[in-house]
């Protein structure tokens, strides 16, 4: 199953979906208390959504970011070997860890604005895992999947500069409003069979910049989950955006960073894609 919310920013309400085209207003099983950041709050929600009318066609509205507000977004730095390699980096031993704020999110359509005195803005398809269930130091690998909700698509949008140049943590260049557009959806993990073997692709006004699989991944979602959980406690509704295959706009030689105007579209199979453009601050909020 999907899970989405839709409408105007604020004034958004949660939908399924089996097909992606039209959906399911399941705001009557969460207000009997099914909880949609929680595996057992998302089953009752499949079960609500299996008995609805699927009435609402999804291209004719805005689609939101399907988690409202995240408590946390963990993401995780060069987990792609190719990517080391065009960065010129070692294979990281463990997981790099640095985190995004929830003020980040927002939907996968909606417009990315660059920040004043940018110069290198660059894009990063992600799989994200949303978490389903409270883990805290985790005995086991193993058990990670027991506490996966499902997965989405991520554009870990970064500020280059900003954050490799300017000092200090990775965080100045990636924690800009708007900087991780996510979703459509979250695919529940029970249709995801091998989130290790998913097709990632990015283009940049069509040019395709990425074009990889999570099986390149050093560490993969299982890994990820376990580890995390040694050093922080997940909560349901968390995300982890899990780092980007190589093609990114710091990879190239010179750079292709995004301007105003550029619209990249990221897509992963069976996650959907996502089309945002890039456009310039205004402190008015005039686009």
């Amino acid at each position: 199953m999907k899970f989405l919310r839709i409408g105007e920013p604020g004034q958004e309400i949660e939908v399924a979906s089996i097909d992606g085209l039209t959906g399911v207003d399941v705001r009557p099983a969460i207000a009997a208390g099914a909880d949609p950041t929680t595996i057992d709050g998302m089953r009752l929600i499949q079960d609500a959504a299996a008995s609805g009318d699927a009435t609402i066609d999804l291209s004719t509205v805005r689609i939101g970011s399907p988690i409202a507000w995240p408590g946390k977004v963990i993401c995780v730095g060069l987990n792609y070997r190719q990517h080391a390699a065009e960065a010129k980096m070692a294979i990281p031993e463990e997981p790099i860890l640095f985190m995004k704020t929830p003020y980040t999110v927002q939907g996968a359509y909606d417009d990315v604005v660059i920040p004043p005195g940018s110069l290198k803005t660059d894009y990063e398809v992600e799989l994200a895992i949303v978490i389903g269930r409270k883990a805290e130091y985790l005995a086991s690998v193993e058990e990670s999947r027991d506490y996966i909700l499902g997965y989405a698509i991520s554009d870990d949008v970064s500020e280059r500069a900003f954050q490799l140049e300017r000092g200090g943590q990775w965080d100045k260049g990636k924690n800009c409003a708007t900087f991780n557009p996510l979703g459509p959806w979250v695919v529940t993990a029970d249709e995801v069979s091998d989130p290790n073997a998913l097709d990632l692709t990015l283009t940049v006004n069509g040019e395709v910049r990425q074009n990889s699989s999570t099986a390149d991944m050093i560490f993969d979602v299982d890994y990820l989950v376990w580890y995390i959980s040694q050093f922080m406690t997940l909560m349901p509704g968390d995300v982890i955006n899990t780092g980007t295959p190589q093609g990114v706009g710091s990879g190239f030689t010179p750079g292709k960073f995004l301007s105003a105007g550029d619209v990249v579209e990221v897509s992963i199979s069976g996650l959907g894609t996502q089309r945002h453009a890039f456009v310039d601050y205004s402190a008015d909020g005039a686009k």
